[in-house]
């Protein structure tokens, strides 16, 4: 089954792959339910017994060490917790998974257009538009991660302003937030130069630093490939940028400091 059958099987509820799964892991099931029904009523007369099936787990592994995000936010975190800036500002990343990792160690302001109900420790957290500048908070942190994001900017997907060039005025309002010589923890999506409406844009190495060029210093570049391998501390050669690393959707993981 093509990868795009199954995406449009996905977006209406359908999952192919989980339902062959569950009828794998159905006979498994009823096998076991015999065994614990034969003992349990005798052991515990006083509880009750539900139906609760989890076909799946048996064929998995213990966990799933894999995919952008979960490389990207360990990767970058690791970054934060060595650094140890005074202060960190985030704008837009995935709270269970980098914002989390970064509030485990420290405290961390995260600005997002989408709101945040919960109340999590060690992070502050403000609704804001970062299409707009915010000017009261110029020149205020001399750390500062963006993860993932900007490719969203604008595209209406968050509930945010259409604006075709969403990309390029968060990036200026985020270049304002930081101080000079600040940090700035950057990825995004990296491959041939392409607008997925409503979804995402994806950016071509050569025109992110065309867009970094004379407003920070790129003290790294690392990258995770199409097959989600993580490749650290890459050499930004004539090749890999003409490539994109070889990637039709990686994603591209800058260290940049503020000139």
């Amino acid at each position: 089954m093509s990868k795009i059958l199954k995406f449009v099987l996905a977006y209406f509820g359908f999952y192919p792959s989980q339902l062959t799964g569950n009828l794998k892991g159905a006979p498994g099931f009823f096998k076991d339910l015999r065994k614990i029904k034969g003992t349990f009523s005798a052991k515990y007369p006083n509880w009750k017994f539900k139906y609760y099936p989890i076909l799946l787990d048996k064929q998995d592994q213990s966990g799933k060490a894999r995919g952008q995000y979960f490389y990207q936010d360990l990767y970058v975190a690791n970054l934060i917790f060595k650094a140890n800036p005074h202060r960190h500002v985030d704008i837009g990343s995935r709270i269970d998974g980098f914002i989390a990792h970064v509030a485990s160690f420290r405290a961390v302001e995260v600005f997002d257009i989408r709101p945040l109900p919960e109340n999590i420790q060690n992070v502050s957290f403000v609704q804001a538009d970062l299409m707009n500048p915010i000017e009261s908070l110029k020149e205020c942190t001399d750390s500062l991660s963006c993860l993932h994001t900007i490719e969203h900017f604008g595209l209406g997907r968050y509930n945010d302003p259409i604006d075709i060039d969403g990309h390029l005025k968060g990036l200026e309002s985020m270049y304002q937030l930081l101080k000079k010589d600040g940090i700035f923890y950057f990825s995004t999506q990296i491959g041939p130069d392409t607008l997925a409406f409503n979804a995402h844009r994806i950016f071509s190495i050569s025109y992110l630093l065309e867009l970094f060029k004379n407003k920070y210093e790129i003290l790294t570049f690392s990258y995770i490939d199409d097959s989600d391998k993580l490749h650290v501390d890459a050499t930004l050669s004539d090749e890999l940028i003409k490539s994109n690393g070889g990637c039709k959707m990686g994603c591209g993981i800058f260290v940049l400091r503020k000139l």
